[in-house]
């Protein structure tokens, strides 16, 4: 632990158990990108290494991977606050988002915001065949625009492109007094920002980013009392009441949980996602949102900005930063025209100060 992070809330809390969560990563670089492709903890590529001597051996048999899926689902639903029973596991979002746009009924209003990630939004413009309209609200107007004509809101909870926080609250109030449903995409904020998923309607969220794992893993939940759900249109005998015994012919016997969305895992993903979740819950969402924050400020106030809300931060930059970057061992992503950086269990305050130090009068809110 360096003199910067004496008073890291993570560190403090996983340090408590006998290891600071900076022991469990091994990156060479400033990694400041999380928000594009998270890095994996030690546990994980431990898990994984196993997994692949196994399979490399001849040892591997497809039932050793239900083990990990339902060690992650029920991380993963400890993390949102949901009951496992309400978490569906696949691998991509726009599959989930897909069922959610294929179950509106004709004509149906849907809200988006402008520049939205388009995972969540195509799913929706494929429906205008029947009379589907999507409307943009910009971020801040959008929980005022939801009207009873308005079917669902399909919207991120962090805006990937420049790290914007929804106004939760308010997008739930004007929901449940107008009957709109919520379909919030979580991918952005899950693993540092404190989100009951239970207050909407649906919440989808790609491990990749936040939750460190290997890309291929998918979490997807729905409010066990919703009037309608979604029909389970992508159903395959991982859907199954039990998918070892759903593996051929008919009748239809799928879950009677949300398992029925359950799509054929990615087998190794799985493997790798579920220590990272158990590493997450740890350390616990509120000291992770204070820790990713805490070093976004960090950085914001040494270049001059004001406080913000979110563990990304996003950037104008006169010029391209790249080389620069490049040259200080700093990794981070452009999105949207603007230089992205994001800030997570991994880092630490040496990390944000060494961001500053290279980009210090190089920036402008």
């Amino acid at each position: 632990m360096t003199e910067h992070d004496i008073d890291s809330p993570v560190e403090s809390t996983v340090g408590a158990k006998g290891a600071a969560a900076p022991a469990e990563f091994a990156s060479e670089t400033v990694y400041l990108n999380t928000a594009s492709i998270g890095l994996p903890p030690r546990r994980s590529i431990v898990a994984l290494e196993a997994a692949l001597r196994d399979w490399q051996a001849g040892r591997a048999s497809p039932l050793d991977y239900d083990g990990p899926l339902a060690v992650a689902r029920s991380a993963y639903a400890s993390l949102v606050g949901v009951d496992a029973s309400a978490v569906a596991a696949g691998s991509q979002a726009s599959v989930f988002a897909g069922l959610v746009a294929a179950g509106l009924p004709d004509g149906s209003e849907v809200l988006v915001v402008p520049g939205e990630f388009t995972s969540i939004v195509f799913p929706f413009l494929a429906q205008a065949g029947r009379g589907v309209i999507v409307r943009e609200v910009p971020l801040e107007r959008l929980a005022d625009a939801i009207t009873p004509s308005t079917a669902l809101v399909s919207v991120a909870a962090v805006q990937s492109a420049d790290g914007s926080v929804a106004d939760l609250d308010a997008l739930c109030s004007a929901a449940a007094a107008t009957g709109a449903r919520v379909l919030l995409d979580t991918t952005q904020a899950a693993g540092w920002l404190p989100v009951d998923a239970g207050r909407f309607a649906y919440t989808v969220c790609s491990g990749y980013k936040w939750l460190l794992a290997p890309r291929g893993t998918c979490f997807f939940t729905v409010q066990p009392n919703l009037a309608d759900p979604p029909v389970p249109n992508n159903a395959g005998w991982y859907a199954g009441a039990r998918p070892w015994e759903s593996i051929y012919g008919s009748p239809l016997r799928l879950a009677t949980d949300a398992r029925r969305y359950d799509v054929s895992p990615v087998w190794h993903s799985w493997v790798g996602q579920a220590p990272a979740l158990e590493l997450l819950n740890e350390v616990g969402r509120d000291r992770l949102q204070a820790h990713a924050v805490g070093l976004a400020n960090r950085f914001r106030a040494a270049v001059g900005l004001p406080d913000g809300n979110s563990a990304i931060v996003s950037l104008a930059t006169p010029t391209d930063m790249s080389p620069r970057l490049d040259e200080a061992g700093i990794v981070a992503s452009r999105r949207a025209g603007r230089l992205r950086l994001s800030f997570h269990i991994n880092n630490t305050g040496a990390d944000a100060d060494r961001a500053a130090e290279v980009l210090a009068g190089h920036v402008h809110p």
